[in-house]
This record gives structure tokens, C-alpha cells and sequence, in this order.
């Protein structure tokens, strides 16, 4: 029986997204692999989100070519992508994880068992019927990561996943990031949050003005960064 194709390593070959006249993204070369969470920080406009959405293959690029798995045009099935601020279905939580489940063909036998499974992961047993529109913000962003997760993904792409919660929410989602990195799903996060980048990420990408300023082992970045603009960054100054 064929294996299913894989979309990593995820690769990005001279690169450029622009919006009208204005460059949003110009990189030279990137390659994500597998392993532990890569991280992409940087100020806002830096192109973060354009790089995971590029990533996902919900936008195309201007120029250059992305692969996934040494296959361009990939169909998006060994990836998901939550978005900075996911929309809950009008549905209870479990309604909202069957329907993920129910889109990827999930028997429906299977589905139950599924959602159990799912929740328990995000630490959201027992909340089955609840509302899933009357949930927590921590609460809601943890079912949409079950509800990402009902794909069985092989890439989770996540737009600054703790942003706006309060700090036990984003401890929460944070214990539900490394729960899913250590199942072997390649996690790429964007986020503002130098805490959440340093307790998560195994490396990390600094984006300033659309290109990338530095790439490094998480340790290496933190402790001996190589760039100032790294430093700057680290400092707390502006990058301008």
C-alpha cells in the first residue's frame, strides 16, 4: 500500500508577495522540517502572517516557488491553519470538532470516540455541549485547535495563537502546543510574545520589512543572537 505523500519539509525558493506597488514578503531561501515548533517573530507588518498564510497555500507568491514535500501545488491535506481569531460554529463543541471530522470523511462510527479523544487533548472534557460560542476566549481558541487537529495534520500553521489571552489561558494553549508538537505534528507559530517563543520553540525566524533577519536554534537566538536587529528586538527597541 502507497504511503501517503508528506508535506515537509516545507520550502520557500526566492520568494516575493506583494499588495499593489508595496512589498509584503522577499525572501531568498527557507526550509522548515520537521521537529520541534519552529517560531516567526518580528514587528507588526514584518510579514508573519503572510509567510504561514503563503505556507498553507492560501495565497500564492508573486515569485519563487513553494514546495511541500519536494511537490509544488500540493492539495492541502496534510495541513491545517488557525487563524489569529477563529470563528466557532453555531454549534456545541462537540458539533463544531464532528463537523472538522465530518469534512475530512471521518466515519461517522468514529467520530465519538474521535471528539473524546480531541477534547481530552485540549483539556476541554466535559464541555461536549457546551455552546461553543459561549466559551472563554482560552476555551474557544483550544477547541479550534481540536477542531485543526480533526484533520490529523501533519503541518499545524497558527497565527499568534496566545494573543489576547489573559496568562492562564495562554499557559493552556501553550500545554496543548507542546502536547501536539511531542505526537510529531511540525507546529510553525507567529507570535509577539518572546516568552511563548522561547518555553515553545525548537527555532526561530526574526522577519523585519518582509525578509528574514535571522534563522537560528532557538538557544542560539536567545543567548547569542547574531544580528542587531535580533538584539533590538530582544531589547524591547522599535525596529524601524
Amino acid at each position: 500500500m502507497r504511503a501517503p505523500d508528506s508535506d515537509l519539509p516545507l520550502q520557500f525558493d526566492r520568494i516575493e508577495y506583494r499588495a499593489g506597488n508595496r512589498s509584503i514578503l522577499d525572501i531568498g531561501s527557507l526550509t522548515i522540517s520537521n521537529g520541534a515548533p519552529t517560531a516567526v517573530i518580528g514587528p507588526n507588518g514584518a510579514g508573519k502572517t503572510t509567510l504561514l498564510r503563503l505556507g498553507m497555500g492560501l495565497l500564492e507568491p508573486g515569485a519563487g516557488r513553494i514546495t511541500w514535500g519536494r511537490r509544488q501545488h500540493a492539495a492541502p491535506v496534510r495541513r491545517a491553519f488557525l487563524f489569529q481569531r477563529p470563528v466557532m460554529l453555531m454549534r456545541s463543541a462537540a458539533g463544531n470538532i464532528d463537523y472538522a471530522l465530518a469534512s475530512v470523511k471521518t466515519p461517522r462510527g468514529e467520530r465519538k470516540r474521535k471528539i473524546a479523544e480531541l477534547l481530552a487533548l485540549v483539556g476541554l472534557s466535559g464541555f461536549e455541549d457546551r455552546p461553543a460560542r459561549r466559551l472563554s476566549g482560552g476555551e474557544q481558541q483550544r477547541l479550534a485547535l481540536a477542531r485543526s487537529l480533526a484533520r490529523d495534520p501533519e503541518i499545524l500553521l497558527l497565527d499568534e495563537p496566545t494573543a489576547s489571552l489573559d496568562p492562564a489561558a495562554a499557559k493552556s494553549v501553550e500545554d496543548v502546543l507542546r502536547a501536539v508538537a511531542n505526537r510529531g505534528v511540525k507546529i510553525v507559530l507567529s507570535t509577539h510574545d518572546l516568552g511563548t517563543a522561547r518555553r515553545l520553540a525548537g527555532d526561530v525566524i526574526l522577519l523585519h520589512r518582509g525578509r528574514i533577519v535571522e534563522h537560528s536554534a532557538s538557544e542560539t537566538f536567545f543567548k547569542q543572537p547574531k544580528t542587531e536587529e535580533a538584539r533590538r528586538f530582544q531589547a524591547g527597541d522599535l525596529l524601524i
